[in-house]
């Protein structure tokens, strides 16, 4: 018997995609062929699908090493009669160094998996879209010992690592491991370039826009996007220069708030230039002056999208605001347990982190393709979880077939069906 008889869709959700296979080549096997037991491929399947399925620990691998339908979709050719990795073997994997070591001989290359996760999002497209919205975000991740780079962040108030996560929409391009001693903007550029290029490299035309809080909003981020054809939009920390700019239209909303009651808001936009040289040029900032029944509420944003193109108030409600989706994607990292940073060393997290990207991105993947036109078209990964992978099922293991025999009273049968039938287009 198995709770977890919905994994038979992330089985197929990954033969369409092809990913554990692709993930597993771009780590390096040093071992010797001869003492090995379970290839890469079926360690990396082995852990992506326990995150997807809800086991954070590789303690739990001790009791699922045993599960038959987790060996089926993990590759393994005897089933039932040979067990999976055990908690050690996985643990090896995720320490894997860059030098040659006599106990860790399985590499990872993390430029080869961040070039896949962009290549998967290219491929989720038949043609070339118009525009692509970039956003960049941070996160904490709260470190409960003495890991490499530890730092103490006074924002969030722990001890914590700060990774940078790059989204498209609902897919994910970018989860960079940082130490948090340092700016949110800290190595944005070199990532924002990296993805950039392989972008263009396919559609040469498109037209790109980053997207993310005043963290970014940065001189060197916003010249580097000027000189190679790239829009920004970032947010602006107010402050008092800011606002005496802005004292006709907050006058205006204050008067708008006091007729009617309800908040009140004028945009404004106007060319900007600091004053302690920080900016290597003046900017287009487009203001929001409103006010509220507590009183003012100004924010401001920076941009080089044309007025033209982009009005002050269209660009800030309708493109800029959405930038809070972001915050959707964020919440299922930490669903598929991307904050399970407890591993020594940088790098051992740096591939916990990709683990949890990848089981991310096969749950997406359901999403996208199987869930389409269902009432889990936009569920969250774990609401997928519990409402569609945790089903009980019966294996039997005969000499020629593996029979998995579904709960037939679960109540989302129907939507399973119409997720494996699309599946398998």
């Amino acid at each position: 018997m198995t709770s977890d008889g919905g994994a038979l869709l992330l089985g197929r959700t990954d033969r369409r995609l092809n990913l554990v296979a692709r993930v597993a080549a771009c780590f390096r096997d040093r071992r010797n062929a001869a003492y090995v037991s379970h290839s890469v491929q079926g360690l990396i399947a082995q852990r992506v699908y326990g995150l997807a399925l809800g086991y954070e620990d590789l303690s739990d691998h001790d009791q699922l090493r045993e599960d038959p339908l987790l060996a089926m979709l993990s590759g393994k050719a005897q089933v039932g009669e040979e067990p999976l990795a055990g908690k050690s073997t996985l643990n090896r994997l995720e320490l894997s160094t860059e030098k040659t070591d006599r106990y860790k001989k399985i590499h990872c290359q993390t430029e080869a998996l961040d070039e896949l996760l962009v290549g998967i999002f290219l491929e989720a497209h038949a043609s070339a879209p118009e525009r692509l919205v970039l956003d960049l975000d941070v996160t904490d991740l709260p470190l409960h010992g003495h890991q490499e780079g530890r730092f103490f962040h006074g924002y969030y108030d722990s001890y914590c690592y700060l990774p940078l996560y790059i989204f498209c929409g609902e897919h994910l391009l970018c989860a960079r491991l940082r130490t948090a001693d340092q700016d949110a903007a800290a190595g944005s550029k070199s990532e924002v370039e990296r993805i950039v290029t392989q972008i263009r490299r396919l559609w040469p035309t498109v037209e790109i826009v980053l997207r993310a809080d005043s963290g970014f909003c940065r001189d060197e981020l916003m010249q580097w996007c000027e000189e190679h054809g790239v829009s920004y939009l970032f947010g602006f920390a107010r402050n008092e220069r800011l606002r005496r700019l802005i004292e006709a239209p907050m006058q205006e909303a204050k008067r708008q708030h006091q007729a009617s009651e309800k908040p009140a808001r004028v945009f404004t936009e106007f060319r900007y230039e600091t004053t302690t040289g920080s900016w290597s040029r003046a900017r287009r900032v487009i203001a929001k002056a409103e006010y509220l029944d507590k009183g003012e509420n100004p924010r401001y944003v920076v941009t080089n999208l044309s007025a033209a193109s982009w009005p002050a108030q269209p660009l800030y409600e309708e493109l800029y605001c959405a930038r809070g989706e972001t915050e959707n994607r964020i919440k299922e990292q930490f669903s598929l347990f991307a904050a399970r940073v407890s591993a020594e060393t940088l790098r051992a997290n740096q591939v916990r982190l990709y683990f949890s990207a990848v089981a991310y991105v096969l749950l997406h993947g359901l999403r996208r393709l199987g869930l389409q036109g269902t009432e889990l078209a936009r569920a969250q990964a774990h609401t997928i979880r519990l409402q569609l992978l945790k089903i009980g099922a019966q294996i039997r293991i005969t000499v020629r077939k593996i029979w998995i025999s579904l709960a037939s009273s679960f109540p989302r049968q129907n939507i399973f069906a119409h997720a494996w039938t699309e599946l398998l287009r």
